[in-house]
């Protein structure tokens, strides 16, 4: 039996640390964006430009899609949720850092900039099952692979 808490904060230390994942809604593919986290909060921030398609989507809140691979491809999750702009100016503050201000010459005042907020709702998280004994039993014709995996998926709110 799959423990959804154990899920949960596998991916959110996992995207905490990663922090790239694929954001889009029923209107605009998913993109790569990079996020931020302010705190504990379990909203994900992305910072874009205004007149993006993903930005123009968001104006007002919409039901938004977060796709996730970890760098060492342990930990997979499409999340549900909904996005919209949130160009809270204490929020932007405390968020900004040297890998934003890349992006926007003009600084926190810069009139292209445009926040994200994404408000997970319910995920889907897979752990890789994959292991040398995974791979052995299979290699031996032992057990049946996806009983094995079926402790390695579960759904949970976010």
């Amino acid at each position: 039996m799959t423990d959804e808490h154990e899920f949960a904060d596998k991916f959110w230390k996992s995207i905490r640390s990663d922090m790239t994942a694929m954001v889009g809604t029923k209107d605009v593919h998913p993109k790569p964006l990079t996020a931020q986290f302010d705190g504990d909060r379990k909203s994900i921030f992305f910072f874009t430009a205004k007149g993006t398609e993903l930005a123009d989507s968001a104006a007002s809140p919409v039901a938004a899609t977060l796709v996730y691979s970890s760098k060492g491809h342990d930990i997979f999750a499409t999340v549900q949720g909904t996005l919209e702009v949130d160009n809270d100016p204490a929020l932007i503050d405390r968020l900004w850092n040297r890998f934003v201000a890349a992006w926007f010459e003009e600084g926190k005042d810069d009139p292209k900039l445009c926040l994200l907020r994404f408000e997970p709702a319910d995920a889907e998280i897979w752990k890789d099952a994959s292991s040398i004994v995974a791979g052995l039993k299979m290699f031996l014709g032992m057990g049946d692979p996806k009983e094995d995996y079926r402790d390695s998926v579960a759904t949970v709110k976010l």
